[in-house]
């Protein structure tokens, strides 16, 4: 991800003195990962809005500590400015990068048509036609959606032989006439390519199904295949115009959804197939997600010039798709999770101190009350929970930190 900066002193409470003797440690080092650099640019907000407010009130609290004579864990200095206290844990923390995303469909399909005649009806947009159901008509007669990629380009009939015609196509159609039931499976085995007797005979019933003569024949035009049920984008074809063959006729997507990420090229390498992600809805809720595949081929925005950023797209499957609703085309945020650290010592990133000499520092508070500066190196932060992973010799699980609010 792009790097982040280190977030400016004047941005969070700062110490214009050195840390105390227990401070062993050298100014923390910038995270390598570039995850981990993105991460800091998100909360530097986070630090500036809610440290600069500790800068007021702490800073009080520390320019002698050794006499500070705090009652409880509420309220640790008695100041203008109220604070509490935080408790350092061990626990899993995990990193997530945010990006815009746009929540819709999968897939992209257009229909063609090769019948000759006039369109008397055709759906709507928005319309979903499922497999053995009517696309459109071309003089009154049904035109039917067939599940397959191998797109209509002969008429099928039975041969002398089953043997006699055989393909893609047929494997499609003998498929479709199993599993809407007009064909037993017991005599048309999975993956058969054969156009035999059972498969005149599903296709008669079909055809008995949806009201046209029972001859068992799909003329060229009769059927249209397309990778499973259709979600209507558009309608391109005119009701009461010419339909001639080569015409698309609609557009459609499938009604599986699906967010797509235009992500920075350079990015790619910290995405792989099978992450975790979790989805903002346009309504704030959130749903989890995975991504499901990571685009090999970057390309760059039209009309952007030779400054536009190249980028890949990347698909993300919600786990709960029902949880998305039904709009198309919105925009989304989605938080990809690029790191995770088991047994890791976190604290609120509220609780950091950015020193005047560079780094940061958190104020602990010991048994008796005592505080003191420790200062510590920051590794991977937790956005959602507001937490950041520190590391010291001489912070352990269980003690206290400042962070502001009563």
């Amino acid at each position: 991800m792009a790097e982040r900066p280190t977030v400016p002193p004047h941005a969070v409470h700062q110490r214009t003195g050195s840390p105390s003797t227990e401070i062993g440690l050298p100014p923390p080092e910038r995270a390598g990962a570039l995850t981990v650099r993105r991460r800091r640019r998100k909360v530097t907000w986070i630090i500036g809005a809610s440290l600069v407010l500790l800068g007021a009130g702490i800073s009080l609290a520390v320019a002698d500590p050794f006499t500070l004579k705090p009652t409880g864990r509420q309220n640790v200095a008695d100041n203008s400015y109220p604070t509490s206290l935080a408790t350092v844990n061990l626990q899993t923390i995990t990193s997530q990068t945010p990006v815009n995303a746009t929540l819709g469909y999968a897939g992209s399909y257009s229909a063609v048509n090769h019948a000759t005649g006039t369109y008397t009806w055709l759906p709507t947009v928005g319309q979903v036609v499922t497999p053995g159901q009517v696309l459109y008509r071309v003089d009154g007669h049904p035109v039917v959606l067939l599940n397959g990629s191998t797109p209509a380009y002969r008429s099928l009939a039975e041969g002398a032989s089953a043997s006699e015609v055989t393909g893609a196509d047929v494997v499609e159609l003998n498929a479709d006439l199993v599993a809407s039931g007009y064909a037993p499976v017991s005599e048309i085995p999975a993956g058969s390519d054969q156009f035999s007797w059972w498969t005149k005979q599903g296709v008669e019933k079909l055809q008995g199904a949806l009201g046209e003569t029972e001859n068992g024949i799909l003329a060229l035009g009769d059927v249209v295949f397309l990778p499973g049920a259709a979600r209507v984008t558009n309608v391109s074809a005119t009701l009461g115009g010419p339909a001639g063959p080569g015409q698309a006729v609609l557009s459609a997507t499938s009604t599986t959804r699906q967010v797509t990420i235009n992500l920075d090229a350079a990015e790619q390498a910290q995405v792989n197939a099978g992450d975790k992600v979790t989805i903002t809805l346009p309504d704030g809720a959130t749903t989890p997600g995975v991504i499901s595949s990571v685009g090999t081929v970057a390309t760059a925005a039209s009309g952007g010039g030779s400054s536009s950023t190249p980028t890949v797209t990347v698909q993300v499957s919600p786990t709960h798709p029902a949880d998305t609703g039904s709009i198309d085309q919105a925009p989304v945020e989605v938080s990809i999770t690029t790191a995770t650290v088991n047994d890791a010592l976190v604290v609120p990133v509220v609780a950091l101190t950015a020193l005047s000499g560079g780094g940061y520092a958190v104020e602990v508070v010991d048994s008796q009350n005592v505080h003191h500066l420790v200062q510590v190196d920051i590794g991977i932060f937790d956005d959602a929970d507001g937490i950041v992973q520190v590391s010291c010799t001489g912070l352990t699980a269980g003690q206290h930190v400042v962070v502001p609010g009563p």
